[in-house]
């Protein structure tokens, strides 16, 4: 099949968040317009764009506010709102060490909250992945510590209990048909057990500090080189991936954002990357935690947006019987979907891990997992199922993080962190309920 003809395929452009727009492909009725004679035809709102510049985009940003497509434009203002306020109460908010500090601690809770996205797209919940990410510590501690055995060995085989974990849980929601919520509340109890029983009396298991998981949070990548060189590649396949996709839009007679667009948005991308590398350079270097957290962003990123699996998740959480009719198998996607969940609860719990050094009978618990989930929500993932992306897991673990960060530094009790965070949680979800209302009643899903 050629280029050209994949980029036709409806699947693809909704991919893209353009499935409603205009090909020049439409068939002729009789006039060579594609519509009906004397009937008017429609025109995607990027046409306009694309022809009228700074005015279209404008227009087409109010048009989008209007409409409910508020995207991360909430969780982002919300976010330069947070790191104003702290700023202006503690200047050292902003020092290239506290930012380096809180890209590490963002990371075990972040990969978590990666997996409970994938959840919420299919509309679903997984209360189990903070007993998951303790019991999978507990497995590598025991494993690598405990009985001498290959730390790479050990590591994959406590990423493979979350994964068999998830799977389990998936098969009871997918074949049984027990509700998800049922089946995970417990899972949080059960694994929660086992991971006790597996800790055993002693109850703590120390990590070695020169070790292949201590070092996802201790190690840090000195030469300059390293971050810049990321900031490059960031900001080259972000800027490729855009190019193609035009292209291909293109060559299919549909919408694409013409190169003033990609340009302007290569070079924003440019410029937070380079100034983040920069701000890390000043402190220790590019944290190894971060950088494992940016590969599966990326990497989940595109499963979800760039390929036929991800097209089914957002199918499922959009409307599960239509996507069963389509042909879609529903139950070996609920599966995976729980099995990857499990997957990210594994090696979050493990990065967590490394930052205390040490696998024990509180791994997993306090907020953990309201943090997890908070994070894909807050960061513009849908409670209600067939919207999101997995970059909701960095946005939110921003928010989340700088509220915790900002609040230690000013000496502030938890107490008052917890009501902050509840309330921007309740916002987030007030925001996505006013936003499918308003879709809605603009006549979009």
């Amino acid at each position: 099949m050629s280029e050209t003809n994949l980029s036709k395929n409806p699947s693809d452009a909704a991919a893209d968040g353009t499935a409603d727009g205009a090909g020049k492909d439409a068939p002729a009725n009789g006039n060579g317009t594609g519509v009906a004679k004397g009937a008017t035809a429609a025109l995607d709102p990027r046409l306009l764009v694309r022809e009228q510049g700074l005015a279209g985009y404008w227009t087409d940003f109010k048009r989008k506010m209007r409409t409910g497509e508020l995207g991360s434009v909430p969780v982002v203002v919300g976010l330069i709102v947070i790191w104003a306020i702290f700023q202006s109460m503690d200047s050292a908010f902003l020092s290239a060490e506290n930012l380096s500090n809180l890209s590490v601690y963002i990371v075990g809770t972040g990969l978590i909250s990666v997996g409970i996205v994938f959840v919420l797209l299919l509309g679903e919940i997984d209360l189990s992945v903070g007993s998951v990410s303790g019991l999978a510590s507990a497995v590598f501690a025991v494993l690598a510590v405990n009985n001498g055995m290959n730390e790479w060995l050990a590591l994959v085989l406590a990423l493979l209990t979350g994964a068999a974990v998830g799977a389990f849980h998936g098969f009871f929601f997918a074949k049984i048909g027990v509700p998800a919520f049922v089946v995970t509340l417990a899972g949080l109890l059960a694994w929660n057990g086992l991971m006790l029983k597996v800790l055993g009396t002693t109850g703590t298991i120390n990590l070695d500090s020169e070790g292949l998981v201590a070092n996802f949070s201790n190690h840090y990548f000195n030469d300059v080189a390293v971050a810049y060189g990321t900031a490059l590649v960031a900001v080259a396949v972000f800027f490729a991936a855009q190019y193609s996709g035009a292209r291909r839009r293109a060559a299919a007679g549909i919408p694409f954002r013409p190169m003033t667009e990609i340009v302007v948005r290569t070079a924003v991308l440019a410029v937070l990357a380079f100034g983040a590398a920069y701000m890390l350079n000043q402190y220790r270097g590019m944290p190894l935690a971060l950088l494992l957290f940016l590969v599966v962003l990326v990497s989940m990123d595109f499963v979800v947006r760039r390929t036929s699996y991800g097209r089914k998740v957002f199918a499922l959480g959009g409307n599960t019987e239509a996507a069963r009719r389509a042909g879609i198998n529903v139950e070996f996607v609920r599966i995976t979907v729980f099995s990857i969940a499990g997957t990210m609860a594994a090696f979050g719990g493990l990065v967590i891990a490394s930052r205390i050094m040490a696998a024990n009978q509180g791994a997993g618990s306090g907020n953990l997992l309201m943090e997890a989930i908070a994070a894909a929500v807050i960061g513009g993932t849908s409670l209600f199922g067939g919207r999101g992306s997995v970059w909701s897991a960095l946005l939110g673990m921003l928010v989340i993080g700088s509220i915790a960060n900002g609040m230690a530094l000013l000496g502030i009790a938890a107490s008052v962190q917890y009501m902050i965070t509840g309330a921007v949680l309740l916002a987030a979800v007030v925001i996505d309920s006013v936003s499918r209302r308003t879709q809605r009643s603009a006549g979009r899903t």
